[in-house]
């Protein structure tokens, strides 16, 4: 071929490509533009919407502590029919998560967070990965409680169960809210905006399939964000069974629990049952309660991996309002998986509000009853956006951590020598995974798993939580309070370093 022929082609493929590129940017531009109107918009809708929405004091119909759902609930979603639940097709790409910033009304002076630039991606690793059949390791497992299996490291994420308590509160924004709602009357609002908060917890866990380190006795962590107006912290309370106690204040509000994670292996899934009431107290003493739904994962033998959360939520209210929540359960030719549908009711036992939206996604609502046939993707819906799930980071690993759980295991400047020696981010086998050192990891875990076992030779012989009390048996672990006092004194004399080396006498006392 004629080689100044080609170089005509070549031009003319480039100049196609340049005007190509041009028009693809003023689209990007017009595209951006219309978003920002239309966020402006929704927020403008959403202000519009709460100022007719009024609510008045009075003891719900609900005790504080019932967290179950009753026989009346349940059967009020069984009697909805596949038709009448709502479709979620196409969500509204327009509607933005608002971006509320939320002050602290904390002191800082012991913080060592203020002005940090939290990072965006995980180290590299320092080590090719081995795969490693995770029915090979669990076969023999079949009904048991999987807390209690020990797994080579590959099948963990570098981060631990307290961590993941604080991953929970990633849209923390929306407690923020609900605080100012009700702080100016407006009771119905907060209850959505809890109601959102509860749902947005499991976000995070769509496409995770490691699992999260399991803490040693007395294990802790800690996390001081003042950019979200929040301060955190949790502590492993019991070995067998595993239990994990936590604590957060932020901006007009308080939330605490613990939880037990009870685990099966049935095979072909392993279902997680979760034990424990959360509760959130506001400073006016409004306080909301509420329970986990089952989670469980599926295909561990063959197929895609994936994970469900299903199961009905009450969430309780003290005064006016309260929330019924239902996760539908996916199933093998589900189009719309995820779903979460609700209702708001009012100590009337009227229905308020309507919710609903994916747990991997969004939530909408609209004031009163009768939206079950409304589609979000219609235009024309009269849906408000209460929260939509903030986009994956560039940075992706093979752990599918959100750009929030990269930084929780993270060792700012000048962090380290603030933490107490039982803090997560000290466990030496969680540290090497995360920098890709697979070897010491294997290593560390087993020496660590090897004293983890003498945990319960120090429960049964009096060991007690440091830092959280528990006033009966059957009751939640409740802060005690000293922890910041002491990390401002960098006073840890009575935390043990529980990841160091083992002891003549030690390794006797557990032989």
């Amino acid at each position: 071929m004629n080689e100044n022929l080609v170089k005509e082609c070549e031009q003319i493929m480039l100049s196609e490509f340049s005007e190509m590129h041009g028009q693809i940017k003023l689209l990007h531009e017009e595209r951006t533009n219309l978003f920002d109107a239309l966020r402006q918009l929704e927020e403008a809708n959403l202000e519009a919407g709460g100022s007719v929405i009024h609510s008045s004091l009075g003891r719900g119909k609900y005790s504080e502590c019932s967290t179950t759902a009753s026989s009346d609930d349940k059967q009020e979603f069984e009697d909805v029919s596949e038709e009448d639940e709502p479709s979620f097709h196409d969500t509204k790409e327009y509607f933005n998560e608002p971006n509320i910033g939320s002050g602290s009304n904390l002191s800082n002076n012991n913080s060592g967070y203020a002005d940090i630039k939290r990072r965006t991606k995980l180290p590299d690793p320092a080590e090719k990965e081995k795969a490693v059949s995770l029915w090979s390791m669990i076969k023999d497992n079949v009904g048991k409680d999987l807390t209690r299996v020990c797994l080579p490291v590959y099948f963990n994420e570098p981060i631990s169960s307290l961590q993941k308590c604080f991953e929970d509160l990633e849209y923390s924004y929306l407690l923020d809210r609900a605080y100012e709602h009700g702080k100016s009357g407006n009771g119905l609002l907060r209850a959505l905006n809890v109601a959102a908060f509860a749902v947005s917890g499991y976000a995070s866990t769509e496409g995770r399939h490691c699992k999260p380190f399991n803490p040693l006795l007395g294990e802790t962590y800690e996390a001081d964000f003042p950019e979200k107006g929040i301060r955190f912290f949790s502590e492993k309370v019991s070995h067998h069974p595993t239990v994990i106690a936590s604590h957060c204040e932020g901006k007009g509000w308080k939330f605490w629990g613990d939880t037990n994670l009870r685990s099966k292996f049935w095979g072909r899934s392993i279902q997680v049952e979760p034990v424990g009431v959360l509760t959130l107290e506001f400073d006016d003493g409004e306080v909301f309660q509420w329970s986990k739904v089952t989670s469980t994962i599926y295909n561990i033998i063959l197929g895609k991996l994936y994970c469900d959360h299903h199961g009905v939520m009450q969430i309780r209210g003290n005064r006016q309002y309260s929330c019924t929540l239902k996760f539908k359960e996916q199933s093998i030719l589900e189009r719309n998986p995820h779903q979460v549908n609700g209702f708001v009711e009012d100590v009337a036992g009227q229905k308020a509000a309507t919710v609903f939206g994916k747990w991997d996604d969004c939530l909408h609502y609209v004031a009163g009853d009768g939206v079950s046939k409304t589609k979000v993707s219609d235009p024309a819906s009269n849906a408000s956006l209460l929260w939509r799930r903030t986009k994956p980071p560039l940075n992706v690993t093979r752990y599918n951590l959100t750009s929030f759980a990269i930084t929780l295991n993270e060792l700012t400047p000048g962090l380290k020598e603030m933490l107490p020696p039982t803090d997560s981010r000290l466990r030496p086998d969680q540290r090497h995974l995360e920098n890709g050192e697979y070897e010491k990891a294997n290593l560390e875990k087993q020496r660590l798993e090897r004293r983890q076992r003498m945990s319960r030779q120090l429960q049964e012989s009096g060991w007690r939580p440091r830092w959280f009390e528990q006033q009966g048996e059957n009751e939640t672990f409740k802060y005690t309070g000293g922890y910041w006092e002491a990390r401002g004194h960098k006073k840890w004399d009575d935390c043990p370093n529980i990841f160091g080396e083992f002891t003549e006498e030690q390794l006797a006392d557990s032989a």
